[in-house]
């Protein structure tokens, strides 16, 4: 699979994310993208789409965890699930049968790169206006209550401890900070448990009056409204946002250069969790489609695999093998990962490594190369069968600054890619010696 970090918690996450589910539309070709700033510098993508009486509106910020402080591990997360706390003199009982009353659902999420607020609502004036007002509200003017807080921060305790019995959750964890070290990448949205103790309800006022602002925010509409009502509800839902100023950049992330010996870390487990990766590429790298098509061959297809070939069909060592790129802002990681019999670890690897190493060396066959590209541009239009899905797609053009024309464009790239542009680019990109590995499970030595 091949995930941009917006629509994962299927990688973390991919790329990544529980959204609100959509309804089906018929989609024949890719939406028409309308686009405009607001005066406070927030950006607006829109698709105008009266098939069903639905509306999606979904904000991203730039407010994700790689905007913690060292000190402060968790805070994006917090600050993000307190919006639905408090505003304006509404408690959140207050605020959920507000929502429930006009049929509307809120729902927020935070990841590495960006925090999440989104509202779906029935598209009747008399519906719709009432929940993007409160919408409004939750996002300009929180009020972050103490007692939620706590409450909160006791949940996000709670699951940290859960997520320690987890081996996943483990190796997921200690692959990104050996990955990335000391660059922002490596903070856990979940935070850890110094940071969590340590957060105040000031750090929450200051880290939402900085980073969630205008200039900060990029805005999808999708749904059963016109353009003109559209730009109505954005100037309801952002423009009274303060502009604010656009948050510094990330840092760079440097070129691996070796990936020294596997991590092992002990777990009673019956079987071994094994992630392996790299730094990979940003949302907008030119050898985007060169990687994406390629690691649809490589491990991304699922049993057709040349991965799941190797080590599942022709082995049986693990019943599932995969892999993902996970571009984002800067480098998100390139990586593989399977689970096998702790004491077929070793040999899972050494396959897992030796399929890498080949197909880097060798590339993909033509038979390979159309195979993915029919499934992967016939899959196509399953991206545009909801509000909800379509919402996912601006939020991520317009958050990585991609072309509008990128979701018409996108059939034709695929179709371009030839196998010596995948070979060129897995040798440029992955080099299997620098790949960092993780192993929970068994005995850690």
């Amino acid at each position: 699979m091949f995930v941009n970090s917006f629509l994962r918690r299927c990688t973390a996450l991919v790329t990544g994310l529980v959204m609100l589910s959509g309804y089906t539309l018929a989609v024949h070709a890719s939406p028409r993208i309308k686009h405009w700033n607001l005066d406070n510098g927030a950006r607006v993508l829109f698709v105008e789409s009266h098939e069903i009486p639905m509306v999606q509106i979904t904000a991203v910020f730039d407010a994700g965890a790689a905007r913690d402080t060292s000190d402060k591990s968790g805070l994006a997360t917090l600050t993000n699930r307190l919006l639905r706390e408090g505003a304006d003199g509404l408690n959140a009982d207050q605020i959920a049968d507000a929502f429930e009353d006009k049929g509307a659902e809120f729902a927020t999420d935070a990841q590495r790169d960006m925090a999440i607020a989104s509202l779906r609502s029935l598209s009747d004036r008399d519906l719709l206006m009432p929940s993007v007002k409160l919408f409004a509200q939750l996002l300009a003017a929180p009020v972050f209550p103490q007692d939620s807080l706590e409450r909160e921060r006791q949940r996000a305790l709670v699951g940290l401890q859960q997520s320690a019995q987890s081996p996943a959750d483990l190796a997921n964890k200690t692959f990104y900070r050996a990955l990335y070290g000391d660059h922002p990448y490596a903070n856990q949205p979940d935070g850890d448990a110094a940071g969590l103790k340590a957060i105040v309800r000031d750090d929450l006022i200051a880290f939402h009056s900085r980073h969630y602002v205008g200039t900060n925010v990029v805005l999808a509409i999708v749904g059963d409204v016109s353009v003109r009502e559209a730009r109505r509800i954005a100037r309801h839902v952002v423009g009274g946002l303060p502009a604010g100023e656009q948050v510094a950049m990330l840092p760079p992330i440097p070129e691996a250069t070796a990936g020294g010996k596997p991590q092992r870390i002990s777990f009673p487990s019956l079987q071994s969790h094994i992630l392996m990766g790299t730094p990979g590429i940003t949302r907008s790298d030119p050898d985007y489609f060169p990687l994406y098509v390629g690691n649809y061959i490589l491990g991304g297809s699922g049993l057709v695999s040349r991965l799941s070939e190797e080590v599942r069909e022709k082995r049986g060592l693990a019943y599932s093998v995969y892999s993902y790129f996970t571009p984002m802002r800067e480098r998100g990681p390139f990586f593989m990962g399977l689970q096998t019999r702790n004491d077929e670890s070793a040999r899972a690897l050494q396959v897992m490594r030796e399929t890498l190493e080949k197909f880097v060396v060798d590339g993909p066959t033509e038979k390979e190369l159309e195979a993915a590209k029919k499934n992967l541009t016939g899959g196509f239009p399953l991206r545009f069968d909801s509000n909800s899905k379509i919402a996912d797609n601006l939020a991520v053009i317009g958050f990585y600054d991609l072309p509008l024309d990128y979701l018409n464009t996108y059939i034709s790239r695929v179709e371009a890619v030839t196998a010596t542009q995948v070979h060129e680019a897995f040798l440029r990109r992955i080099h299997p010696s620098r790949m960092v590995t993780v192993i929970v499970g068994g005995a850690g030595r």
